[in-house]
This record gives C-alpha cells, sequence and structure tokens, in this order.
C-alpha cells in the first residue's frame, strides 16, 4: 500500500491535476485526439505520462496519483469504476465484485510485503 501523504501529494500535483482536467468534456476530447500532445501540456515526469498513456493506475500510484483523480482517466475512456479498480487488482470486473460482495479480501496472505514476493 502506498501511503498518499504530503511527498506523494506534491510528487503528483500536476499529474492529479491533468486528471482533474478530464471532468470537462473538451479537455476529454482534447486528450483522446492526441494523448501525448495533451500531456505535454503538463508539467508531469515523463514515467507519468507514459504511466498515463499505458493505463498503469498501479504504477501511477506510486508516482504521486490518487486513486480518486485517477479514476477520471478510466472513466474518460468509459470505464465504470468497478472496471477501473478491478483493473489494479488480479480480478477481472466481475470477480472483484463477487469478492467486495462477500466482505472483501481476505488478510490472509496479504498483510506483509514478504507475503506479495512470488506474485507479479
Amino acid at each position: 500500500t502506498t501511503v498518499f501523504d504530503t511527498d506523494q501529494a506534491a510528487a503528483g500535483y500536476a499529474l492529479n491535476q491533468f486528471c482533474r482536467s478530464l471532468m470537462d468534456a473538451d479537455n476529454r476530447e482534447r486528450f483522446h485526439a492526441d494523448e501525448r500532445a495533451y500531456l505535454d501540456e503538463w508539467p508531469m515526469s515523463e514515467d507519468q505520462k507514459l504511466g498515463v498513456i499505458a493505463r498503469d493506475l498501479n504504477g501511477l500510484i506510486t508516482l504521486g496519483g490518487n486513486i480518486y483523480f485517477l479514476a477520471k482517466i478510466g472513466a474518460s475512456d468509459g470505464q465504470s469504476y468497478l472496471q477501473i479498480v478491478s483493473s489494479m487488482t488480479e480480478n477481472d470486473a466481475a470477480g472483484h465484485a463477487e469478492m467486495m460482495l462477500n466482505g472483501g479480501r481476505s488478510p490472509d496472505g496479504n498483510r506483509y510485503l514478504h507475503e506479495w514476493k512470488d506474485r507479479t
């Protein structure tokens, strides 16, 4: 888990502002017409820009992205929030919904980083 603290907020400020810009229909249209050109208007790192293009939300979180802003990327692609967050897990949307309806992910095997060492 990446803690969204003041350092993360500072690192992701431009990224999160870009995401916020997608709330405007004209900006969404400009972004989808030429993603790279629109991203180059923002003072984001190259890794952040590549993460947006790849839709690598987990990677963008480590680069300062806030999930509530990052979700606007998926929403601009026509995805539901369920589809967006399930793309960050090992489940598809249906499997993720079922897991959540059954009480969420078990803490067994999810408490410590060393429990994830063999996962991709």
